[in-house]
């Protein structure tokens, strides 16, 4: 993957983690999505953060980043849930966002072109692998 689409692709990644998680906070009820909802928010911009600054050491040139039109559709059908049902659509949206991202990740730490990129994406498949096993328990 060249180190733009690698960008590009984790920024969408983050930005829909942040979103979906501004979301479901204004909303939800429960203790644990609730924490874990401001845990994406807080851990996902530190990882937009880190990105960034590695792109600009690799002197790779970086759009904002956007949404694919699957995570905008996945936003769309959070939003249109209430209560527990949008809970729980929420923690399965996180179970399979967070598959997917660990897998860009690690493919990007493991065979990636840009060494500064490698190193961001190597810094960020412990805090994901944090993620699914917390995303496992609930």
């Amino acid at each position: 993957m060249p180190p733009v689409d690698y960008v590009k692709t984790a920024g969408a990644s983050d930005l829909y983690e942040i979103q979906s998680s501004k979301l479901v906070l204004a909303t939800s009820q429960d203790p644990k999505v609730r924490s874990f909802a401001e845990m994406m928010i807080d851990h996902h911009s530190r990882s937009t953060a880190d990105l960034k600054a590695a792109a600009a050491k690799a002197k790779v040139k970086i759009a904002p980043p956007m949404l694919t039109s699957l995570q905008n559709e996945l936003i769309a059908q959070l939003q249109a849930e209430r209560g527990p049902a949008r809970d729980a659509r929420y923690i399965a949206e996180q179970k399979a966002a967070h598959g997917q991202a660990l897998n860009v990740h690690e493919a990007y730490a493991a065979e990636g072109t840009s060494p500064p990129l490698k190193a961001a994406a190597a810094k960020i498949v412990p805090v994901v692998e944090h993620h699914i096993h917390q995303l496992m328990a609930m």
